[in-house]
């Protein structure tokens, strides 16, 4: 099949789906695990996932119930007009690693993205136990748009300050948590715990979580 190589370093067929990681060897052992699922946000797994490895941080992305190869289907949202955004099929995006075999000990960094997968990923005990250890390891996490609900379902956001899509800001509130409203573009840190309300937000909240991590600089 034709590829090509993109800027990111990483190899795209004409499907769009991600079928190489590359790294940068300058970034020694960096390593960030993406949780994601079918009809996530299409932005918010293809960006993270493409500026990690720009920066030359290895990033596994992952879904219960799937391992690598599998590949997940992702949704548009957009706004036009009506009481609440429209969905519309995004790109399928291949996995490249596999859930099952994940541990907290293996990674510098999770990242939760964003779309309709939080809604049963939190349904999920193991998800919220990885996150939990996470946590508890003081690693940082990131958690953009909807993905704020695996946190509350994990019981992480008690006495915490975060942010996430404004209908997300009663889950918030029932956990214990204090939302704070800010614009699309901008992102809340509170320690570890690193989040942002929708997809132009990624400047900020990558920003944010490469710099929790120890990297800086563009490195090409």
């Amino acid at each position: 099949m034709l590829q090509c190589l993109n800027f990111t370093g990483a190899y795209f067929n004409f499907t769009g789906e991600i079928n190489e990681r590359r790294r940068n060897p300058l970034v020694k052992n960096t390593k960030v695990l993406l949780l994601t699922g079918d009809f996530t946000e299409d932005y918010e797994i293809m960006v993270p996932f493409q500026t990690l490895l720009t920066f030359g941080v290895a990033a596994d992305a992952v879904t219960p119930g799937k391992r690598a190869g599998d590949s997940i289907k992702t949704a548009v949202h957009d706004f036009e007009g009506d009481q609440s955004y429209t969905e519309k099929p995004g790109h399928r995006f291949l996995l490249n690693a596999s859930f099952d075999s994940c541990s907290a000990a293996d990674y510098d960094g999770l990242y939760l993205t964003g779309g309709r997968c939080p809604e049963y990923l939190r349904l999920n005990p193991k998800v919220l136990a990885l996150v939990q250890e996470f946590l508890r390891q003081g690693k940082p996490v990131a958690a953009i748009c909807h993905g704020i609900q695996i946190l509350t379902a994990a019981g992480v956001v008690r006495g915490r300050r975060l942010t996430a899509y404004p209908a997300i800001q009663p889950e918030i509130e029932a956990a214990g948590g204090t939302y704070l409203a800010v614009e699309s573009d901008q992102v809340v840190c509170d320690g570890n715990l690193i989040t942002a309300p929708a997809w132009p937000a990624h400047p900020a909240i990558l920003r944010a979580f490469l710099k929790a991590m120890g990297v800086s600089g563009f490195l090409c």
